[in-house]
């Protein structure tokens, strides 16, 4: 009988102290960029992130936001650190407030 080869675990995001952790992964698929820059892009300040936290019928849940060059991807996650949604769209440039040319 084959068996079978585990699997790679989805990538997720973890509740870390006030903060989050969120896979390169799920930036770099949501971005179109390999996940090793993603670090790199954090650091330097390309990719920027805001999190705000439910109120009233949202307690529990998070929503991050993520920036980079003029689109923005959002997870709405749980308590746990499930996604619950996720959304990329155009956003306007950080500091400019003009959407990017598609």
């Amino acid at each position: 009988m084959p068996r079978s080869q585990p699997q790679p675990p989805a990538p997720s995001v973890q509740r870390d102290g006030a903060g989050f952790t969120v896979d390169a992964h799920l930036l770099g698929d949501g971005f179109g960029l390999p996940a090793a820059q993603v670090p790199a892009l954090l650091r330097s300040g390309a990719i920027t992130s805001r999190c705000e936290t439910g109120q009233d019928a949202d307690a529990g849940r998070y929503r991050l936001s993520f920036f980079h060059q003029g689109r923005a991807l959002r997870l709405t996650i749980d308590a746990q650190g499930r996604i619950l949604t996720r959304a990329l769209f155009s956003a306007p440039n950080r500091g400019t407030g003009k959407l990017a040319a598609k």
